[in-house]
Parts: C-alpha cells; structure tokens; sequence
C-alpha cells in the first residue's frame, strides 16, 4: 500500500476546513496563503478564480517544498462581468447585497490541487444563485447579523442568507466554499480520498 503524501490546506476559511471533514478528510496542516488578491486590469471571474486558486496553492507549495499535497480554493462573485469584493465592511456587505438583489449572479469556485510530483491540477466550478428582490429591511437585518463579514459577494448562503435566495443552479458547497464533488475527485487522483 502506497503511504498517502503529506496534505496541506492553503486556507483560512473555516469553512472549508468543515466542507472537507464533511466528506471524511483531515489535513495534516491549515496553512494559509498570503497572495495579492486584486483583479488585474480587465480580468474576467472565472480566469480569476483559476489564477487565485492556483496562486495560492504555488504560494504554499514554495513554502512547505516537495512531497507535500497541497489544496487550494478561491471563491469569486460576479454579476455579469462585474466582481463583487469580499465584504470587509458594513459599507461594502451592503453594497453588495443591493446589487444582488432579484438578480442572477454566478459563484465562481477556483479549486487548484499540487500533487507529490509537483504537478498542478486545477478546475473552476460554476454555481448560479439568484437572490428575491431585497426590501431595505431584510438587508438592514442580514446586515445586522454580522454573517457578511470576509464573505465573497457579502453574504454566507449556509446562514440566514438562505432565506434571501430563491434558487441555485449547480453545486451548493461551491457558494459555501469548496465543491466537494470535484475537490473529492482531484484528491482521488493522488490517493489522498478514495
């Protein structure tokens, strides 16, 4: 039996760390990634995500040298072509949510996979969300509740953001965070999940 290489998360997120214990796998470190995380000059969400994933991945790869798998992730939010920022303010949360509102936005999840070998395996995963129209009110409230904060888009669909939602078109852990279905196959791939 071949022994499993080292597995190394390259994520802050919590929830991703939940998402992969959901399907029964356990890093053997979280070690984030510290990349620029800003779009560049007329770059579109799925490229970005692509990029970022795989930024981050490479970013933690250079740290913790060969033998190790390494699994990043990054989430992107667009409407349109339009990326929404990661909501660091109350501000920014409601910005957000108002251009959400009663319109259909794609969730963009980069997902990049570093092997033993060094070898880079990267997808990107599309979810389509569409919010009801939101009175003033009901963003007051999500905004009271804190749940925008650090989130993609200002809002966490695994919280009291469910209720604002009418529909999704794809994967549900993509818009948490992590597609699992592809994240189970690239880590199969390499032995890391069977």
């Amino acid at each position: 039996m071949t022994q499993k290489p080292p597995f190394v998360l390259a994520s802050a997120s919590p929830r991703r760390l939940d998402l992969l214990a959901q399907i029964g796998i356990v890093p053997d470190s979280v070690r984030p990634a510290e990349i620029d995380e800003t779009p560049m000059r007329d770059e579109m969400p799925r490229p970005l995500a692509q990029r970022l994933a795989e930024g981050k991945a490479l970013a933690v790869a250079e740290a913790e040298g060969a033998g190790c798998a390494i699994l990043a992730a990054d989430t992107v939010v667009a409407v349109g072509r339009r990326i929404l920022p990661k909501a660091e303010d109350a501000e920014t949360a409601r910005r957000c949510l108002s251009r959400l509102s009663g319109r259909r936005h794609i969730v963009y999840g980069g997902i990049a996979l570093i092997g033993p070998d060094g070898r880079v395996r990267s997808r990107v995963v599309e979810t389509a969300v569409v919010f009801k129209r939101l009175e003033a009110a009901e963003i007051d409230a999500y905004i009271a509740s804190g749940e925008w904060d650090g989130k993609a888009g200002g809002y966490a669909i695994q919280g009291r953001a469910a209720t604002l939602i009418r529909r999704i078109g794809g994967s549900y852990t993509n818009v948490v965070g992590l597609c699992l279905h592809e994240t189970h196959k690239l880590l199969t791939g390499i032995g890391i999940a069977r």
